[in-house]
């Protein structure tokens, strides 16, 4: 069967994608991987910034893709939580658009100019700590600020009832048609209803924990899921997938989402997957591995894309207002988390190497390198009129 994207659904989506980034700065940022890359070139800011290892990153390492993830024992941990746009690439890209979203944060909270730079710092000495020990089980729990903590305890005291009411708007197992789910093809239905109910892939859906082979999982519901800000326009569905059981029916929400190129800068020679699904669960093993081993790949129709099981636990950061001592403690600890995510996958001399090479440049008033705090400053301004510029299409008449 065919499959098409229904054209209402693709101008819906990019409306809504609009309306979102208009929001706030800090959305707008979020919202503008593409634009953050072509701008920092612009600015000449890849000329001054230095060439890292060649390891997984981010790829875009904003305040809303870091938070708490859940593995397959019910450890919860602060992990990156977002691959899409994750490659082999240069650590000090996923620093740059952190610093970003951190100042943005803190425009958007009215503090001073001088919190940015001292966030800088901040983000900059949690980084460094994690290539001295990046053993994730230490120096993690005494730094976590508020927000963390926080989401934190909300996401240990999670069961599926939370995640049904807040995702589905109803503990039952049924996915409410309205604003943020929308009905399916019958190509989509068919295609998913393969891909979740594929072995392969039900077998890594945690919840229905199974061996037994003559208990085959089925797909209860399903639908389109509008979601996110920067992946609004790709293909995206939220399906519940059952097992039946000798003490009833289990129940598992899944997350299904179309895998595109990248537009992150990969490092010349880098060798990754060529599927983009495989290129993203690639990158989940190695940044966040409570994330990587909870999900699998396949194809929808012509498309790629890659599955998760959603577990009540899974949270992001989510940032109204900082105060300034929750500002600089965020910077550090989130910084500490990204760090310990590209240090696992270095050897000890080439972190050495590398914590070394961010020691160097810094002015003698800022302790923080002077590539970082320019390349945050232009992208700050470049963002900001982007923003406004954006406001007035896209938003003025609404």
């Amino acid at each position: 069967m065919k499959f098409v994207v229904p054209a209402d659904r693709l101008a819906t989506l990019h409306a809504r994608r609009d309306l979102k980034m208009a929001r706030s700065a800090h959305a707008y940022v979020r919202g503008n991987t593409e634009l953050f890359y072509r701008w920092l070139a612009e600015e000449g800011g890849e000329r001054i910034v230095p060439e890292g290892p060649d390891v997984w990153i981010c790829g875009d390492c904003h305040l809303g893709n870091l938070g708490p993830i859940a593995n397959g024992d019910g450890r919860v941990e602060i992990q990156i939580r977002d691959l899409d746009q994750a490659v082999i690439g240069n650590p000090a890209h996923d620093l740059i658009r952190l610093g970003l979203s951190l100042a943005t944060a803190a425009r958007g909270s009215d503090l001073p100019g001088v919190v940015t730079a001292r966030m800088m710092e901040e983000m900059v000495e949690g980084y460094e700590d994690a290539f001295a020990d990046p053993d994730e089980r230490k120096k993690t729990a005494g730094w976590e600020p508020e927000i963390v903590r926080v989401v934190r305890r909300r996401a240990l005291g999670r069961k599926w009832r939370h995640l049904a009411k807040e995702r589905l708007d109803d503990v039952e197992p049924k996915i409410p048609l309205g604003r943020r789910f929308w009905p399916l093809t019958e190509a989509e239905t068919t295609g998913l209803r393969d891909i979740v109910t594929h072995r392969p892939v039900s077998s890594m859906i945690l919840s229905l924990d199974s061996k037994d082979e003559e208990r085959a999982p089925k797909m209860v519901d399903a639908a389109y899921w509008m979601k996110g800000c920067s992946s609004l326009g790709l293909m995206r569905y939220a399906a519940i997938v059952a097992l039946e059981g000798q003490r009833g029916r289990d129940h598992a929400l899944v997350d299904i989402k179309e895998a595109v190129a990248p537009v992150a800068p990969i490092a010349p020679g880098a060798v990754m997957p060529t599927d983009p699904a495989e290129r993203v669960l690639a990158a989940a093993r190695a940044l966040s591995p409570h994330l990587g081993d909870r999900m699998g790949t396949a194809r929808l129709h012509e498309h790629s894309v890659f599955v998760r099981e959603l577990m009540p636990q899974d949270l992001k950061i989510e940032v109204e207002q900082f105060s300034r001592g929750e500002a600089l403690k965020a910077a550090r600890y989130l910084a500490l988390v990204v760090g310990k995510a590209h240090a696992r996958q270095m050897e000890p001399e080439i972190r050495r190497s590398w914590a070394q090479t961010l020691q160097r440049g810094r002015p003698r008033n800022l302790n923080a390198p002077s590539w970082l705090w320019r390349s945050v400053v232009d992208l700050t301004g470049r963002h900001e009129k982007g923003y406004l510029d954006h406001c007035r299409v896209h938003a003025l008449n609404d």
